[in-house]
């Protein structure tokens, strides 16, 4: 009895130490806060509208999972230029006709594929530090906007395409949450399931061990990168949809919280533990956050450092947890 009791206290510390439950709780609580100081807060629409905001930050947060669980220091500081100028080049083809609209998504998506290649060759054939690289990219691709743009944004987004994301379907939830959810499901079972996904654990876990495995670390790595981009650019589409227009930093904000959403969702910063479903919910966590604070009117400034504080102290939890940080 004394051994079942054991295993039994075993399973449910692992359970209560997990980042996922954690963020989870966190999420909830957030909610119930809001709620208590401002009586609406956790009402339905309330809450749907939230998540449909996180869900923006989910999508671009996928490559960034992606690119993080590839370790060797990887990060993509370009994601929010990348998904910024996929949504003005789409909004430009788009123009405000659906008879455009295959056209204006496949031809952003396709650009942000080439500099996703560019940032991954970099990487792995230059040797430039992902931080180093994406930075640059970054710099590349707002000259790009503003040759492509000459400084002002043009265009609209398809009504399909404002219809497909803002549209309510079931239960008045907009079609941004189902296809959220439907990528969110997709990329964890590619992560899980399947060769590639258990290649990119192998890769970030052990670089040199994955190498004499016979993984292709180079492909696996740019792979990675690719990715980061793609879904950089779809979620810069979807942004665009929810908007209907464009300007010059649209989804410039969301840059760092896609590398604090992975953080949060109990993903090693040097890769190869952690997953899709942590950084969802860790997205969900900073928008419930962010709609919190703006809700009692915080300052700018006082928004940041609450939103460190919240980082640092997730980290020193998940830092304490030696089999889940080794």
């Amino acid at each position: 009895m004394s051994t079942i009791s054991a295993f039994t206290s075993l399973r449910w510390r692992k359970v209560a130490t997990n980042p996922i439950v954690i963020v989870s709780i966190i999420a909830v609580a957030l909610v119930l806060v809001g709620q208590l100081v401002s009586p609406g807060f956790a009402a339905y629409g309330q809450v749907i509208n939230m998540l449909r905001v996180a869900s923006f930050l989910g999508v671009i947060a996928i490559g960034q999972t992606i690119v993080i669980l590839s370790g060797g220091e990887g990060i993509d500081l370009s994601v929010g230029k990348v998904a910024t100028f996929a949504a003005i080049i789409g909004s430009r083809i788009m123009d405000g006709r659906d008879a455009n609209i295959v056209v204006g998504v496949v031809v952003p998506l396709v650009i942000a594929v080439i500099l996703g290649l560019v940032n991954g060759l970099g990487i792995i054939y230059l040797r430039i530090p992902p931080f180093v690289m994406t930075l640059g990219m970054m710099g590349v691709v707002q000259g790009l906007m503003l040759a492509y743009t000459g400084g002002t944004a043009a265009g609209r987004a398809a009504p399909a395409l404002t219809n497909l994301v803002n549209g309510r379907v079931l239960f008045s939830i907009p079609g941004a949450l189902f296809i959220w959810l439907l990528l969110g499901v997709v990329i964890t079972g590619l992560l899980r399931r399947t060769r590639l996904g258990w290649d990119l654990y192998a890769v970030g876990s052990n670089r040199t061990a994955a190498n004499l495995s016979g993984i292709s670390v180079k492909r696996t790595v740019l792979g990675a990168y690719v990715m980061s981009s793609m879904f950089a650019g779809l979620g810069g589409l979807l942004l665009l949809g929810y908007t209907e227009s464009v300007f010059l930093d649209l989804a410039d904000q969301y840059t760092l919280p896609s590398v604090a959403a992975v953080v949060v969702g109990g993903t090693l910063i040097s890769g190869g533990i952690g997953g899709y479903v942590g950084t969802a919910v860790g997205a969900i966590v900073l928008t419930v956050l962010e709609s919190l604070l703006t809700t009692l009117n915080m300052p700018n400034a006082s928004r940041i450092i609450v939103d460190g504080v919240v980082l640092l102290l997730l980290l020193a939890i998940y830092g304490r947890q030696k089999r889940l940080r080794a």
